[in-house]
């Protein structure tokens, strides 16, 4: 099989690395083979999944190995673009068209001619515009709005949604035949949260990436913080795992970032997708595990409310200050967190010595 090309491009089309990209994680690489397969065809690929899991970058990443790299990519931001609008956007328009027509503009469709239609987003268009669409889809040929002349055009075409569009169609909100048109072939990308393998490759690079932009030599993470960022859920995905790092690189705290972390994990939602379904599950077990998470994270975010004071700590949850420092050696062991001196502070940053009283503790706008 023909390998991706666009490793030839990472430069010019602005890209990560193919293996940052991908990771080592067995569905990453499944998508990988996707993309060698498809890249070098031109049916039309419709990208799936979370926002912030990287499907923009899945849509660059075809067009920059394929053969329609010489084209332009084209891409059409359906949700930013005003209805009353996109027809025009997408077709273009002849001069006199309308009041304020005073000369003629070629659509976005004409400008990915011999390129790549990026329709991204692609849930949010209005289904008499997914009519018109089709025609385009089917042949290329369509007319500029206010003219006559039929124009033809070839163009691949990379759609992107966050979620099933299939859903949207029996909504009533997206035609079933223009689902057909644009997913001949459906890439779906995981959430950060089922492929954290990956995380160490990612947090490398992004360190990497900023710390040349803000032009600082950050230390790397500490293996207590990346156990917690393996637990957490990532609602957010690659784009809140960046926002992250980048704090952490511009500020150089390594606890604020934990605070983030601890604030931030949603114990009830990661419980249910540690699950393995797979095989034969014990009830008991599981309850017992997500019944230890939650009280962890309760434990943790009382205490925060305490200013880490664990007498205050000990009345507001009712139980004995014995109970709550036996408590606390669980919740240390499993945040990687030093609970001692009325203070939270990385087992890293704690063997330092460093203070983190004046560190900020929320780094996500």
């Amino acid at each position: 099989m023909t390998s991706l090309r666009f490793s030839e491009h990472e430069s010019q089309l602005d890209l990560p690395p193919v293996d940052v990209v991908f990771g080592r994680t067995a569905e990453m690489q499944v998508i990988r083979r996707k993309l060698e397969m498809v890249a070098k065809t031109n049916v039309a690929v419709l990208v799936q999944g979370e926002s912030g899991t990287g499907k923009e970058l899945c849509a660059r990443l075809i067009h920059g190995s394929s053969e329609r790299l010489a084209g332009e990519l084209v891409k059409v931001s359906c949700p930013a673009i005003p209805q009353g609008l996109i027809e025009t956007e997408l077709f273009g328009y002849e001069k006199g068209a309308f009041t304020g027509a005073h000369s003629t503009k070629r659509g976005r469709l004409e400008q990915a001619h011999g390129g790549t239609l990026f329709l991204d987003e692609v849930g949010s268009l209005d289904i008499d515009v997914q009519s018109k669409l089709l025609q385009v889809l089917q042949d290329g040929s369509f007319m500029r709005v206010g003219g006559h002349e039929i124009r033809t055009i070839r163009t691949r075409v990379v759609s992107v949604a966050n979620r099933d569009l299939r859903d949207q169609v029996a909504d009533g909100s997206f035609r079933l035949d223009f689902l057909y048109r644009i997913n001949a072939v459906t890439i779906q990308m995981p959430p950060l949260r089922q492929r954290t393998d990956d995380l160490p490759q990612l947090v490398d690079y992004l360190i990497g990436q900023h710390a040349q932009a803000f032009r600082v030599n950050p230390a790397p993470l500490s293996r207590n913080v990346m156990r917690l960022m393996q637990r957490y859920d990532w609602p957010g995905n690659i784009r809140q795992l960046d926002n992250l790092i980048r704090s952490y690189v511009l500020m150089g705290s390594e606890d604020a970032l934990v605070a983030e972390l601890v604030q931030e994990e949603r114990p009830t939602t990661r419980a249910a997708a540690d699950v393995d379904v797979s095989q034969p599950i014990s009830l008991k077990v599981v309850t017992k595990k997500a019944t230890h998470e939650l009280e962890r994270q309760i434990i943790l975010k009382v205490l925060k409310a305490n200013n880490w004071n664990r007498q205050k700590t000990a009345k507001w949850l009712k139980i004995s200050y014995r109970s709550l420092l036996y408590k606390l050696n669980d919740v240390s062991a499993a945040s990687g967190l030093e609970l001692n001196g009325g203070t939270a502070r990385s087992k890293t940053r704690a063997r330092t010595g460093l203070s983190t009283a004046n560190e900020p503790t929320n780094l996500i706008q």
